[in-house]
């Protein structure tokens, strides 16, 4: 469950950050962290970041708004099924003007240590030869979710990212596995199973969108799912944009749902309910740009008092 971070030069489209859950740490501010090539706060909880430049306010002027669409697949334990329906509602999402859409983590496969071993594929393989295939039918980026990944006999949780040609941009295997154990409410330990991934991949850049795909519970769900992003997108005045599987009661682990959108003010500008659903939201540059003029964190930051360090070994 809750962990990744991508971004992709969409061809002066935007910077954006995709994190594979894990967004947790309110210290960690984002802009902070991308002022340096592999930076890496202390407190970082999120698992990577991938991304390139692009000037924001060349962007901006350029392309202001863009849409984004964020698929809440209803995952059953059928893949062929939910690749079908994942390409289907890619489509669906390309044909309303989107550029750019988002997949559930484990969108091929029912979230849960007992069918990772079952559902795990190379990569490349068929899941993500569908996923590079639908990105260039449908001329769109796409963030395709996760999928149980196998490799020389370790297990991962793999985010790949695909530009509209259908290349493949970036993949990344989750470093924060998630681990839970609440009495009497819920035990759930990816750890068992998965491997975390070894690396960070960084660049320097400033980030407008970050894009969590995300399998959060009806325990940490309602508590913690909508209070987490809206406190990212204040931290670091950007757009948040999180995609969960559709809720399944009869699943082994149920899905809380209500994948959403959040602008840089805080506010939830779109927002799906536990079933099946495309949601939509209108990304506008120019508006981040002006909260940012506004309240401007960045600019205040104390170099004398603390500072960003770099990582050892990351990815550059």
């Amino acid at each position: 469950m809750e962990e990744q971070i991508t971004y992709i030069n969409v061809r002066s489209l935007l910077s954006f950050c995709c994190v594979l859950e894990d967004f947790h740490d309110p210290a960690l501010n984002i802009n902070s962290y991308f002022e340096k090539p592999n930076g890496h706060p202390e407190s970082l909880c999120w698992s990577a970041v991938w991304t390139a430049r692009a000037d924001m306010a060349a962007v901006a002027k350029a392309m202001s708004k863009f849409r984004l669409a964020v698929v809440q697949l209803h995952v059953t334990s059928v893949k062929a099924d939910n690749l079908s329906r994942a390409r289907g509602l890619v489509k669906e999402a390309a044909g309303r003007g989107s550029q750019l859409v988002l997949l559930p983590e484990c969108f091929n496969s029912p979230y849960g240590t007992g069918f990772f071993s079952q559902y795990a594929e190379r990569i490349p393989g068929e899941s993500t030869q569908l996923l590079s295939e639908t990105a260039k039918e449908n001329q769109v980026y796409l963030v395709g979710g996760s999928i149980p990944e196998e490799d020389g006999g370790k297990l991962y949780n793999s985010c790949t990212v695909f530009g509209p040609d259908g290349e493949l941009i970036l993949k990344h295997r989750k470093i924060h596995l998630f681990d839970i154990d609440v009495p009497g409410k819920i035990r759930f330990q990816e750890s068992e199973t998965l491997t975390p991934g070894d690396r960070l991949s960084t660049f320097q850049t400033r980030c407008q969108l970050l894009v969590y795909p995300g399998a959060f519970n009806m325990t940490t769900g309602p508590a913690h799912w909508e209070l987490l992003q809206r406190a990212r997108a204040l931290d670091n005045q950007l757009y948040v944009a999180t995609a969960s599987p559709a809720r399944d009661e009869a699943s082994s682990y149920v899905a809380w749902g209500h994948s959403s959108v959040v602008n840089p003010w805080g506010e939830v500008i779109s927002k799906a309910g536990p079933e099946e659903a495309v949601i939509y939201a209108d990304v506008d540059l120019q508006y981040l740009a002006d909260i940012r003029q506004q309240i401007p964190v960045t600019a205040q930051r104390r170099d004398d008092l603390y500072a960003v360090t770099s990582l050892p070994g990351a990815a550059s």
